[in-house]
């Protein structure tokens, strides 16, 4: 067996799955919470941000890029729309598309969900140093990675 496969708790019971669920959740409530005031859920925030550093996008390169399935980038881009944050203008290289632009509410509200998401990420890396974070992260790609590539058929 590879030295990645390998077991590395004797824990069955335990699995890394249960805790990225969890912390998931409490992020979600953290972020809601803070958003809450521009009304933000915690489902739109990323979306609204993609767009703030990647301006004019499409909803499809936001699916991709954010790995977020067409519908629910759809769902999010509408709620985002109607809050007045972001506005839609039909592509000038091909009419079927439409380019994503913030409005000036959008704008306004990007530095305020830059603080709040600050906010809740400070709270997630007490007691952890740059090293262990930045191996967090690492590990976390790596597992993302792993669920995400296509299995190989056994011959």
């Amino acid at each position: 067996m590879s030295e990645q496969r390998r077991q590395s708790s004797g824990n069955e019971t335990e699995s890394h799955g249960q805790y990225i669920s969890a912390i998931y959740r409490h992020m979600q409530v953290l972020i809601s919470s803070e958003l809450a005031p521009y009304r933000i859920g915690s489902g739109q925030y990323i979306f609204l941000m993609a767009i703030a550093s990647r301006e004019p996008t499409t909803q499809k390169a936001l699916s991709e890029k954010l790995l977020i399935d067409k519908t629910t980038t759809a769902k999010a881009i509408a709620k985002l729309e109607a809050e007045g944050y972001v506005r839609r203008e039909a592509d000038p290289a091909d009419n079927r598309y439409h380019l994503l632009y913030l409005t000036e509410a959008g704008r306004e509200v990007v530095p305020k969900v830059k603080e709040a998401l600050a906010r809740v990420k400070n709270k997630t890396r007490r007691g952890i140093t740059d090293e262990q974070y930045d191996l967090l992260l690492s590990m976390l790609k790596i597992v993302l990675r792993n669920l995400s590539e296509r299995e190989e058929a056994p011959e």
